[in-house]
């Protein structure tokens, strides 16, 4: 005969595994972590090496296209302004998400006082990747990134003066922009920011993050 209390103790077990399974902290569903699908190719980086924290690394065209995020990955783009360079990286993204089927949500700043909360309204989106365009957003990401080390960020067409390692940049001669305190390059291009670019730029460094290749700086003249 089977005992009342033990077949309580059942129920609330399964109950409990039932429960757990599949429900975040917050008791919303759970969803399997990002992760890379397919590889870099050579010459992306030197065979059997990782490229150090701030280095940059000049890759080979070409060498990314094999690698395009899982299901279920969410970008969250942030946009300063609307300068033509801007334009151009926010049409990139949308492409490349769209190509790639990925859950893409925008923010837009909407000035200057509106730089940082827009970068908070991103991270409250529960996004695996925040991208940014625009200049603008430079030195409010050198305030915002440090303090948040497990959300992943890429910056298209300009860098952080000195990243950690949850910060990526795809920049290129003709952009570069550093922020307020280093000035604008003398080199700068807005005519380098072209749609080819822009678009390669975008997936070399998705690749980079999605392959675990974060905090370096991915220089992109070939284009």
């Amino acid at each position: 005969m089977r005992r009342p209390y033990l077949a309580a103790a059942a129920l609330t077990a399964a109950a409990v595994l039932l429960t757990g399974c599949g429900s975040g902290d917050d008791g919303s569903p759970s969803r399997p972590a990002p992760s890379a699908v397919g590889r870099l190719g050579a010459g992306f980086v030197a065979p059997g090496t990782t490229p150090a924290p701030e280095s940059t690394i000049t890759p080979q065209p070409g060498s990314w296209d094999g690698v395009r995020p899982s299901d279920g990955y969410r970008v969250t783009l942030v946009t300063a302004g609307d300068a033509r360079p801007t334009r151009t990286v926010v049409a990139a993204v949308e492409e490349w998400a769209e190509e790639q089927d990925v859950d893409l949500e925008t923010v837009t700043a909407a000035g200057a006082s509106d730089l940082v909360p827009a970068l908070t309204r991103a991270m409250d989106t529960d996004a695996d990747l925040i991208v940014s365009a625009g200049d603008d957003l430079v030195d409010p990401l050198v305030n915002v990134t440090p303090n948040h080390l497990d959300q992943q960020f890429l910056v298209v067409g300009a860098e952080l003066a000195e990243p950690t390692e949850n910060v990526t940049a795809v920049d290129w001669t003709g952009a570069s922009f550093r922020g307020e305190g280093l000035g604008t390059p003398s080199a700068y291009d807005a005519a380098s920011f072209t749609p080819e670019r822009c678009a390669a730029a975008v997936r070399a460094g998705t690749a980079a993050v999605l392959s675990g290749r974060t905090g370096i700086v991915v220089w992109m003249d070939d284009f």
